[in-house]
This record gives structure tokens, sequence and C-alpha cells, in this order.
């Protein structure tokens, strides 16, 4: 089963089998949409998972906080590494543990290195411009952040997420210095 809509899930997943393996590379490709070679589409992590449920020895596709909070099956993957591991919190942090932040915030961490990482990780982002139409929004936007980086750690884990280390919000904060209005003024978050 795969995701018949476009969805960060299904780059993550066809990201991860380009990497690893060069005919789906070649046949098939990575994205948030990709031309599958066979398979039914179900809409969203629900759709999938119904899918999986009612039809006989499937398998699909689906994020962890959805498997997780449903109680539903998943595999153990080998890594780049060669071990074979489970998807949980300590594995993604450690796929999550090579990456540099300093260099840029989008990073697409399927395959890393490490005898711990989860194959199948992948971060999540906002992009904001850095020339701002709309400064009072920009401002809000960023208050939010600000509050959602001291205060959500333990509702991000209670949702089964991941959440930044301190380090990596430090580094983004840094970065909203260079998101300002027309005149040139920095949208103050705090």
């Amino acid at each position: 089963m795969r995701r018949a809509d476009g969805s960060g899930t299904s780059f993550i997943f066809t990201n991860y089998l380009s990497k690893v393996n060069p005919e789906w590379k070649s046949k098939v490709g990575e994205g948030t949409a990709v031309n599958w070679p066979t398979g039914a589409g179900g809409k969203g992590n629900e759709g999938v998972s119904s899918y999986v449920q009612r039809l006989p020895n499937s398998i699909g596709y689906v994020e962890y906080a959805y498997a997780k909070q449903n109680k539903m099956s998943h595999v153990v993957l080998k890594n780049q590494a060669g071990s074979f591991v489970e998807p949980d919190d300590a594995n993604f942090k450690a796929a999550a543990a090579g990456a540099d932040w300093t260099k840029t915030f989008y990073q697409v961490l399927t395959d890393q290195p490490g005898k711990d990482s989860w194959p199948l990780t992948g971060a999540t982002f906002i992009m904001m411009h850095k020339a701002q139409d709309k400064p009072a929004q920009a401002t809000t936007t960023l208050k939010f952040f600000d509050w959602a980086y001291a205060n959500g750690d333990k509702m991000a884990a209670d949702l089964e997420y991941v959440a930044l280390p301190d380090a990596v919000k430090n580094l983004i904060r840094k970065q909203w210095s260079d998101i300002k209005d027309a005149s040139g003024k920095v949208a103050a978050y705090k």
C-alpha cells in the first residue's frame, strides 16, 4: 500500500529506496508523488492503514506517530551500519545526530550512518521569506515558534515526535535576525 496523495512521508520513503536501490532510483525515483510501478493507493495515513488492515499479507508505510498511536505493527530494518533497528525516539535521534545543522536546516535524514540510526527518519521544517510583506504576521509566527521551542518538548514527545535539540533551536533563532520588513527592520519575536 502506498499514499495516493502527495506527501512528505512518500518523499522520505522513496528517497530512502532511491539511496539503497539503484534500480528503484532509475525507474521510479523520489518525490512526494511518484509513478508507482504497482500497488493500491490510500489517501493519507488513514487510507494506507485502512487498506493494510483489510487486505491480507499487505504492507504499507505511514508516519511513526500514526502507527504508534494506532498500535500498528512495524518492521525492523537493516540500517547503513548493518544493524537491525526499530523505529523509536532514540533511533530517530541517532539518525539526526550526524546532520550538520549549521549549514542548512533542510536535512534529508534517510539512510544515515550510525549503528542505531533508523533509516527512514525525516525532519519537518518551515520556510519564511527573509523580506516580509506582512511583518506583523512574521512577528506572530516567530513568537509562536519561540513559545513552541520553549514549551513544546513534552507535547512533541506526547505526540510521538522528537523535539529539536536546544543547540538547533538556538541556531534557528539566530537565523530569525535575517527576517526583515521592507524598511530592513528585523521582525521582533520577544
